[in-house]
């Protein structure tokens, strides 16, 4: 808890759950990208000379991805994974008999995940699962009270995963008409995308809420990211700095509303995006929404 940066973080977690017992890996990630990309790091890519860090695509098909995008744990032994990670479990060396993946809390997602490769199976009862989550919760507030503090902020704009990613962005005035430029900056980023007409009135509703909490509760001009691959991401950062240490250090569930961000729920955004989730730091908030494109959302068709 008074880690001085997120490597810290990191390497007294691979450090202190590798000295368990039957325990032969460790992996941390945090998520970032609005939801779109991990940034991992594992007590095998570290040593004493820091923390070696890389990116993993949210979409991959492995325990990791799956606690980060639903906020649920997966704890199993090696046989009882592989009908659902046959890849991933294929890939482990032998002496990996089981694996316990847990989420970071966040609120509305997860912001990142710890595994843990098991040598010997554990019963996973109440103790193990207990030890577990509170360590993700505690590495959860760990992280938060870094980033208030400005030590992790991060230029998010990285480079897509792959070519087939198509992106755009645009910085929106601190105006009560900002949430309409917006909708219009969307519409017309997924009309030229060929996106389905239900999934692009969805995007604009959500992203409409997006602004306008921006604009009523930071008081600043924001920015805009759509991201489209696998899956629709928008995000709105804003510049307004955190509200207070207090605020942004607590665990989520000690908030009476658990959807507020800024002050005001955003219900709307809960109940209509597949994944979304806020990320605050001492510059501003960044608050993002992500609804994955599958065939029945699609305008046009494989053959079209």
């Amino acid at each position: 808890m008074g880690a001085a940066g997120i490597d810290e973080i990191a390497s007294s977690l691979l450090t202190d759950i590798a000295a368990l017992p039957g325990v032969r890996r460790v992996g941390f990630a945090l998520s970032e990208g609005g939801g779109r990309r991990l940034r991992f790091t594992a007590s095998d890519r570290s040593d004493d000379g820091g923390v070696d860090w890389c990116h993993i695509d949210a979409y991959d098909d492995v325990p990791l991805t799956l606690v980060v995008r639903t906020g649920e744990p997966v704890l199993a032994a090696r046989e009882e994974l592989a009908p659902r990670f046959d890849d991933f479990v294929a890939g482990q060396p032998e002496d990996v008999r089981a694996v316990a993946a847990v989420p970071l809390p966040g609120i509305g997602s997860p912001i990142g995940g710890l595994i843990v490769f098991l040598g010997e199976g554990w019963a996973f009862d109440e103790t193990q699962r207990r030890l577990l989550e509170a360590t993700a919760r505690r590495a959860a507030d760990a992280v938060r009270r870094v980033r208030v503090r400005g030590v992790d902020v991060r230029d998010d704009e990285e480079s897509p995963l792959n070519d087939e990613t198509l992106a755009a962005r645009v910085v929106l005035s601190d105006d009560p008409r900002a949430a309409g430029e917006a909708r219009q900056f969307l519409r017309d980023f997924l009309a030229d995308a060929e996106v389905s007409s239900d999934l692009a009135e969805t995007a604009q509703l959500c992203l409409s809420e997006l602004v306008t909490n921006a604009i009523v509760h930071a008081g600043t001009r924001c920015e805009l990211r759509a991201t489209l691959d696998t899956a629709l991401t928008v995000a709105v950062r804003d510049r307004g700095g955190p509200a207070s240490d207090a605020a942004l250090v607590a665990a989520p569930d000690a908030d009476p509303d658990p959807l507020r961000v800024h002050g005001r729920g955003l219900q709307l955004v809960d109940a209509l995006a597949d994944r979304w989730g806020s990320e605050r730091d001492a510059v501003g908030t960044t608050v993002w929404f992500s609804l994955e494109l599958d065939g029945e959302r699609r305008q046009a068709s494989e053959t079209g």
